[in-house]
């Protein structure tokens, strides 16, 4: 006894003392964690630590989702000039066909932050490489089926009852994106890649360069140039390809990532099936995700009326993607946090990041969801001077504050699963409560009651609410102790099997 409270004295002065916050480390907060009891004013203290250390991660995660999101976004507002066909052929191109790839790229890419995050938390530095290139491989053979898709687009579009002349304008576009998409394979893997190293900041103020970048770009090609639908496509492609460029540059000259780049290997091309595997499950988890609200806006289109429809339910779906993109920030910065500390092995740490992120996001949804009820009339008039669109989007928005508050909470819980690598256990339930549950009786009361478009968005909500119920369970019973074991015991089998190969290439 006399041993333990001769050790943690340092500690409670440390956390006691405002002026030296900073200066503690995840070890120590783990050990003061660890001893019985921790006082209320330490408890505060030790928020404001975790607070900060989550706010550097995710205000630069947010200001990257935001401004990667708002290029495909200042894209879709020039071909508006171009006219309402060529609007409504981009934006039917971006939800059925671009919004497949991002599904894909980006649930790939989280394999990249479960990974990648421990072994950085565990210090084995010299891995992570590898695996951003294991990565880019396989997001680049990824890429290679969905040019079908992209190629093919016009027939896919009619397939899913939209009309020929929109199925030609969204065909344009699509085969427009095809670089894009390439350039995304890259990107994704090489993003995740520094923030999983806490190297944040520099990513934000490429994306914003990139982004001024591209509103010249693209008011060069469709307005002065006068390119079109497939100019403006092609523009959006090569913003893309000028991220990739920049942030492949950073991570080949920084000082930053001496230690984790160390250049291409044909280590990359090993041990790609058992990569696979959990990348193929994180793919699925956070496709189930985005694809379920895509999948509203298409199913809208079905409804009788289906222009106000569109419109209203489009108009909603804007404001909460803005929404998705801050709390998808929040989310990489809850993994990132969450996979350091496992792999640094520090259970309470990691438990104590996930109590302050849900309760940090919880707050920020409320105001949100306020926000959203009081300008409800002022946020469709930013759109639209239809009366009746106006009216259906007024109507639409209470149901959009409860979607917003939601949003809060259940993507944070989703990157507690990617930062712990609960990717396969969340995709059974993304399916479960998502498709079997909640787009069922979304179309039973969209369809069959007379409530239209509210009826099928109370059935995203009601399978919205059971996911996050699930997370919050599954979250709650975690045995933090069990999951150190588990992330140590992944890198351990990833370096056994680099050590097998070298022995077996060293004897033929």
């Amino acid at each position: 006894m006399a041993e333990n409270s001769g050790t943690t004295q340092p500690l409670l002065q440390g956390i006691n003392d405002q002026a030296r916050l900073s200066d503690l480390s995840s070890e120590a907060v783990e050990e003061l964690l660890a001893q019985e009891p921790v006082s209320v004013g330490q408890w505060l203290r030790l928020v404001g630590w975790e607070s900060k250390l989550l706010w550097y991660l995710s205000g630069a995660s947010i200001a990257v989702s935001i401004f990667n999101f708002m290029l495909s976004l200042v894209t879709q507002m020039f071909t508006g000039h171009l006219g309402a066909l060529e609007l409504a052929g981009a934006s039917i191109a971006n939800v059925g066909i671009q919004g497949l790839a991002y599904g894909i790229m980006l649930g790939m890419a989280s394999a990249v932050q479960t990974v990648c995050g421990q072994a950085y938390g565990a210090k084995k530095y010299d891995s992570m490489g590898i695996v951003c290139q294991k990565a880019i491989i396989l997001h680049l053979g990824a890429s290679v089926l969905l040019t079908f898709v992209y190629w093919y687009s016009g027939t896919i579009l009619r397939a899913i009852g939209q009309s020929d002349s929109i199925s030609a304008q969204g065909q344009i576009f699509a085969r427009g994106l095809l670089p894009q998409l390439y350039a995304f394979a890259i990107y994704c893997p090489m993003q995740r890649f520094l923030q999983a190293q806490n190297i944040v900041n520099p990513l934000a103020y490429i994306s914003f360069g990139i982004f001024l970048v591209h509103i010249l770009l693209t008011w060069l090609v469709v307005d002065v140039v006068e390119y079109g639908l497939l100019g403006a496509a092609l523009t959006l492609g090569l913003s893309w390809w000028l991220l990739v460029f920049v942030t492949g540059l950073y991570i080949i000259l920084s000082p930053s990532c001496k230690e984790t780049w160390t250049g291409f290997s044909m280590k990359a091309f090993r041990g790609l099936w058992s990569y696979l595997k959990l990348t193929l499950a994180s793919a699925v988890m956070l496709c189930l995700e985005i694809w379920y609200n895509q999948g509203i806006v298409l199913i809208s289109g079905l409804l009788p009326n289906p222009t106000i429809s569109l419109d209203s339910i489009s108009i909603c779906m804007n404001y909460l993607n803005w929404d998705m993109q801050f709390m998808l920030g929040l989310s990489t910065g809850t993994s990132v946090r969450v996979g350091n500390e496992l792999g640094a092995g520090n259970p309470k740490v990691a438990r104590l990041s996930v109590i302050v992120v849900n309760a940090t996001s919880i707050l920020i949804s409320i105001i949100f969801s306020a926000f959203v009820l009081i300008c409800r009339t002022a946020l469709s008039k930013a759109f639209t001077s239809d009366d009746e669109v106006i009216t259906a989007v007024s109507d639409l928005t209470p149901l959009l504050a409860i979607s917003v508050f939601l949003n809060g909470i259940q993507p944070i819980l989703s990157g507690v699963a990617i930062g712990s690598g609960w990717q396969a256990v969340v995709a059974y339930v993304n399916l479960t409560t998502y498709y079997i549950i909640g787009l069922p009786i979304g179309c039973v009361l969209g369809f069959k009651t007379g409530l239209g478009v509210a009826g099928i968005w109370w059935g995203m909500i009601f399978g919205v609410f059971l996911q996050t119920v699930t997370l919050i369970i599954l979250t709650a019973r975690t045995n933090w102790n069990k999951e150190v074991e588990k992330a140590a015991d992944r890198l351990k089998i990833s370096a056994d099997d680099e050590e097998k190969r070298d022995l077996v290439e060293h004897i033929a």
